[in-house]
């Protein structure tokens, strides 16, 4: 993010529009400069600066500010880590660090850099995953330490950056840093000028309230008008704010918004008095009600809490809102919270985390993330979960070993009910003596009982996701099939609302002599009856492509299928035959989008396939081919809709995206490709299905040579010729009677038992050769159960068997294909590619 000026110039700029806008048009939404400003104002904070070691020395570097310059501060571009100042104290012990004028000085006196004198300063680590990735230093540009409220936002602001920073693709800091991590936090800002009733409102304030920043006219009553009637009064009085003192000012309220949903919102503001002409002004944050601490007052505690627990679906997330809401606000030392499974504790949250900070018996069952214990050895929780009553144990109480190192100041044991049923427990612990006082007990009973309903949904949800998690996986290939000449991927991301089953799906089939084939498709809706039809799909299609129909035919059949399931769902298919010998691709599309294609040179396009009707709407629908010829090195992409297209992103743009990023990713991993395209995936509406190919092309091609055999007395002779004559061209006698002993059964077999064409094809490939003889009987070839000494017949199928490496038949469009492998000595490819490679006709 690059340099923006001071933080204080950036509102007094608001202010000169405020003033001057009585009568005009609404005001844009604050970009995205102006409203990191604003936040980072309204928290105390007039420089926030990005440190992060520089990999050629053993420095902190100056990556990236936001607000006023760092030189008016004494901010300096690098900082020895081993130096004694607030950016590598911080970055080496690994906490945050917290300096009033007082402090800072101290700095001075001991032989620190010159920092300004006057003013605070917050030094807080940026960390992900055990790794030190820099610090985030803020600066008020007053007197006053940083209060609690703003040290814990800023803290949490320090978290995003650290988010943003982690997902850097080569560990370096990606840029920007500041303003995405905002953004990450979903808090926003806005300007109010009581005196007009105009407000300056960023995009994240639109987006909470549920207003497209184009339908937003600028007024502050246009947001009154979404909100809850009970709620109104309280808003008035920021909207007509008092002439008292301009202190900071908090509130919770509920909005409608267009969707007929109702949301808690958390707004923090405080006055700006006016200087000279310029109008009084309110600034302040807008966030959801779980973004921002919750007040001191009992009341939104549980507001804030029952709004948190609404938006937690698993099990985990209920953990975390659980530690939120009571370690910090009560001051305590530890939270657990455990699911009552049977007669064993199963933990879901420690915090701290470390095992250190929990008693010994606890960390002789840590063999997991987290450990459990029967409730037996535990007879304090025995006794309470027995009764459903809250208990409290004050300091030095006598408890079991198992329970009397997590609150030796002080205990309560909070079962969760649920339904008539515990549901679990949650311990709450402090280091010293500690007061449990009226108003503390009913805040602990209301949480065990929101909380307990909100884990039991939660459970409730978890399973379901993992039913339909297994569900999905049983139903998209385990794995995806080796190819000669190519390297296929592919990926699928369940939709992350509602139940995550839907009925996307893709396929990789290998079919004969060198050929696949890709298909993507996306059944309707997003339930077990959509990934059931999905399941159904992908199994008729892949039964008519390898039963060796064309791909429209494959198509058309699978149409007529879904129709005669009498099913209300429709699926869209895309469906591709390539050959990777030749690199030719045959393309049927019934109402899917188009494939992608990533030219060698890194160009894209959408290949232009025409398109037909959607599986299952007409039994009759054509579906017509697109021939495409891919050269080696093209990156053949098959999407689902949910990739390219949701509420917020038009299909068109989606498409582009998507080809932006597959020109931009590497292609000599597929897998990693895969990957890069599908990037920060978000929230995600819809599931996403993903097929990439790279065809290479085949650097050894077999040698082919075919024959068609004619209905003669003699064929099986001419057979036998023809075979003899191409092996000699291939070196290959050694092994000649073997292959035309193979070639005499199997014609014989053609002839006698079928009617129609029979074709001998020969395939020479690394140390084999394969023999296919093709007939119009779909019938498969069955050996006999028993040959006494006096069959006439009988005997040729094991004969082959016998003398093949392996063998079988397949089906093909117009009857099938019996076929054996007999290994040969290697040769010099240079020869046998040298002879003919087809002979058509029978005396050709």
């Amino acid at each position: 993010m690059p340099h923006y000026g001071g933080a204080q110039a950036g509102l007094s700029g608001l202010r000169t529009y405020g003033a001057g806008a009585e009568g005009t048009g609404s005001p844009p939404p604050a970009p995205e400069d102006t409203a990191s400003e604003r936040i980072l104002a309204f928290a105390g904070a007039a420089l926030a600066a990005v440190y992060a070691p520089d990999e050629e020395s053993e420095d902190l570097r100056l990556v990236e500010t936001a607000g006023d310059a760092p030189a008016r501060y004494g901010l300096p571009e690098r900082s020895p880590v081993s130096s004694r100042s607030p950016m590598a104290d911080a970055f080496r012990a690994g906490g945050p660090l917290w300096l009033g004028p007082t402090a800072l000085a101290s700095y001075h006196e001991g032989g620190a850099a010159a920092l300004r004198r006057g003013v605070s300063l917050g030094v807080m680590p940026l960390r992900a995953e055990g790794r030190r990735l820099g610090c985030l230093v803020v600066v008020g540009d007053t007197a006053e330490d940083f209060g609690t409220e703003q040290q814990g936002f800023l803290e949490r602001y320090a978290d995003a950056v650290a988010d943003v920073f982690k997902a850097g693709a080569d560990g370096s800091a990606p840029s920007p840093l500041l303003g995405p991590a905002l953004l990450r936090m979903r808090v926003g800002s806005f300007l109010l000028v009581p005196d007009t009733g105009l407000i300056e409102a960023d995009a994240v304030v639109l987006e909470l309230v549920g207003i497209a920043p184009d339908d937003f006219d600028g007024k502050v009553d246009t947001l009154l008008a979404h909100t809850v009637p009970e709620d109104l009064p309280a808003l008035m009085s920021v909207v007509e704010p008092s002439t008292q003192a301009s202190e900071r000012r908090e509130l919770e309220f509920r909005i409608r918004r267009p969707t007929g949903e109702q949301r808690w919102l958390r707004l923090s503001c405080r006055v700006l008095k006016g200087t000279g002409d310029g109008a009084e002004q309110v600034l302040g944050v807008m966030t959801a009600a779980s973004a921002l601490r919750q007040s001191a007052d009992d009341v939104s505690k549980i507001q804030w809490l029952t709004a948190a627990l609404d938006d937690a679906t698993t099990v985990r997330d209920v953990s975390q809102v659980v530690v939120a809401a009571l370690r910090e606000p009560l001051g305590a030392d530890r939270v657990a919270l455990a699911e009552l499974q049977e007669d064993r504790l199963t933990v879901t949250v420690l915090d701290p985390p470390q095992p250190c900070a929990w008693p010994e018996a606890w960390r002789a069952e840590w063999r997991s993330e987290w450990p459990d214990a029967p409730v037996d050895s535990l007879p304090t929780l025995q006794s309470a979960l027995r009764e459903g009553r809250m208990g409290l144990w004050p300091a030095q109480a006598t408890l079991e070993p198992g329970l009397a190192g997590v609150g030796p100041g002080g205990l309560a044991v909070l079962p969760l009910l649920a339904k008539s049923r515990v549901a679990g427990v949650c311990l709450v612990g402090w280091d010293e003596p500690h007061e449990f006082v009226p108003e503390e007990r009913s805040l602990l009973t209301a949480t065990a009982g929101l909380v307990g309903q909100a884990l039991m949904r939660a459970h409730v949800h978890d399973a379901e996701q993992e039913l339909a998690t297994m569900l999905q996986r049983s139903l998209l290939p385990r794995r995806l099939p080796e190819l000669p000449g190519g390297i296929a991927a592919a990926r699928y991301l369940p939709a992350k609302r509602g139940l995550q089953v839907g009925g996307d799906w893709y396929d990789v089939i290998a079919l004969s002599e060198g050929r696949v084939a890709l298909v993507i498709g996306d059944v309707q809706g997003h339930s077990a009856g959509a990934a059931t039809i999905m399941g159904q799909m992908r199994t008729a299609v892949r039964a008519y492509a390898v039963e060796g129909h064309p791909p429209d035919v494959v198509v058309s059949r699978a149409n007529r299928l879904l129709v005669g399931m009498e099913t209300d769902l429709f699926a869209t298919c895309c469906y591709v035959e390539l050959d990777m010998e030749e690199g030719n691709a045959w393309f049927v599309r019934a109402g899917h989008l188009s494939p992608l294609a990533r030219h060698p040179d890194g160009s894209t396009e959408e290949v232009p396939v025409e398109g037909g009707l959607p599986l299952g709407i007409l039994a009759d629908a054509e579906y017509p081919m697109t021939a495409v010829a891919l050269a080696p090195g093209t990156v053949l992409a098959m999407v689902t809709d949910g990739l390219v297209e949701s509420a917020a992103l038009h299909l068109d743009e989606g498409m582009r995206r998507t080809r932006e990023a597959l020109s931009a990713a590497d292609p000599t991993d597929p897998g990693r490709m895969a990957d890069a395209i599908l990037g920060d995936d978000g929230r995600r509406e819809d599931d996403v299905a993903l097929l990439l190919l790279r065809y290479d092309g085949m650097q050894v091609r077999p040698t082919r040579a075919g024959w068609v055999v004619w209905r003669l007395p003699d064929a099986v002779m001419h057979a036998r010729r023809f075979t003899a004559r191409t092996l000699r061209s291939w070196q290959v006698a050694d092994a000649a009677d073997t292959v035309l002993l193979v070639v005499s059964e199997l014609v014989t077999n053609a002839l006698v038992h079928t009617q129609g064409a029979v074709r001998v094809d020969l395939i020479l490939a690394a140390d084999r050769v394969r023999v296919a003889v093709t007939d119009s009987s779909p019938r498969a070839p069955a050996k006999p159960v028993i040959v006494d000494w006096e069959s006439t017949g009988g005997r040729g199928l094991l004969l082959v068997e016998a003398m093949s490496a392996s063998w079988g038949s397949v089906p093909v469009g117009a009857g099938k294909q019996v076929w054996s492998e007999i290994i040969v000595p290697p040769i010099d490819r240079g020869l046998a590619e040298a002879g003919p490679r087809t002979e058509q006709g029978g005396l050709t």
